[in-house]
């Protein structure tokens, strides 16, 4: 993956959910991301590459966190339960019921809002990309993103957000 921080959100079955939940440590988290990403065909997957950063921002408080904003909107990106403890991945699980509150949320947010929430964003913490260029491709990187909250909503899904920093 290199260096850049690429979003990526897959909806799973009970069963990898279950596996993933089980994981010992660390290393068994990414080795098994690592086998959703090898088996993406027949899986459902957003990816949001950089922009899962703004798109959470705007559906918070402008700020990057795990607990910021209010959920639904919050757990879009970062919610759900965190599985990885190091820094170097972000690995987050929603359940089906999350899934669905999530699809109903942001199906509901439409380009002001979404720039509302965009321009509460801290450039001095976020980075000199920011402005109307950024804001257009974090907008086409949501809709994908709302396209596939109802997608695995409908189907139960559990969906994993990974990045890897």
């Amino acid at each position: 993956m290199g260096g850049m921080t690429l979003g990526v959100h897959f909806a799973i079955d009970a069963t990898t959910a279950g596996r993933l939940l089980a994981a010992a440590d660390d290393g068994q988290v990414v080795a098994l991301v690592e086998e959703i990403e090898e088996e993406a065909v027949g899986v459902g997957h957003c990816d949001t590459d950089k922009a899962w950063d703004a798109i959470h921002r705007s559906l918070t408080d402008g700020c990057l966190g795990f607990e910021n904003g209010s959920y639904p909107l919050n757990a879009a990106v970062l919610g759900g339960v965190p599985l990885h403890e190091g820094d170097d991945w972000i690995v987050c699980l929603l359940t089906p019921d999350q899934v669905r509150d999530v699809a109903d949320a942001v199906a509901g947010v439409g380009r002001e809002a979404l720039r509302a929430g965009y321009d509460q964003i801290d450039v001095e913490d976020y980075g000199p990309e920011f402005g109307d260029e950024d804001f257009a491709y974090t907008w086409a990187n949501f809709t994908d993103l709302v396209v596939f909250f109802r997608e695995a909503a409908d189907a139960g899904s559990h969906v994993v957000f990974t990045v890897a920093q």
